[in-house]
């Protein structure tokens, strides 16, 4: 009886850890890869980003950290990642779409866009040629010569 309150007070314990709040700003690359969808690549391109300065919430890990989206960021909170000690909102998803949003639209050349883009002015491509008339054959060799003699 006491093995078996024993095995499940450890058992619960460790439930207790695993729930337990990770902050990204002060967690190790264990504590990351702890995550469920953390694996190694990640959790070092998270450390490498938060050398540059700690994430200030949400929109600015999602912002930062290559590879996270808004439906990673959801899954990591839901495991117990923390950002300042803040799970993910749906507030911080609006800010980090918008956040990346702008930062998408700065880094799109014109050339790549879908959508053609208006051109006015001189700029305006050229009419296109219209057609013209088929050309009249020359008079045959015969025809000519008897048109000079006259």
């Amino acid at each position: 009886m006491l093995k078996k309150l024993l095995a499940l007070f450890t058992t619960l314990l460790w439930a207790a850890v695993a729930l337990a709040a990770v902050d990204v700003n002060t967690a190790t690359e264990a504590e990351l890869d702890g995550i469920k969808g953390i694996g190694p690549g990640l959790s070092s391109r998270i450390l490498e980003e938060r050398k540059t300065a700690p994430f200030q919430d949400w929109s600015d890990f999602v912002g930062r950290v290559g590879g996270v989206g808004h439906k990673s960021a959801v899954g990591f909170s839901q495991e117990g990642l923390t950002v300042n000690g803040k799970k993910f909102s749906a507030a911080a998803a609006a800010k980090a779409e918008a956040k990346s949003a702008k930062k998408h639209a700065r880094s799109t050349p014109a050339t790549d866009r879908k959508t053609p883009v208006a051109t006015t002015g001189n700029d305006a491509a050229a009419p296109a040629a219209t057609p013209t008339a088929p050309a009249v054959p020359a008079p045959s060799a015969p025809a000519a010569a008897s048109a000079t003699k006259n």
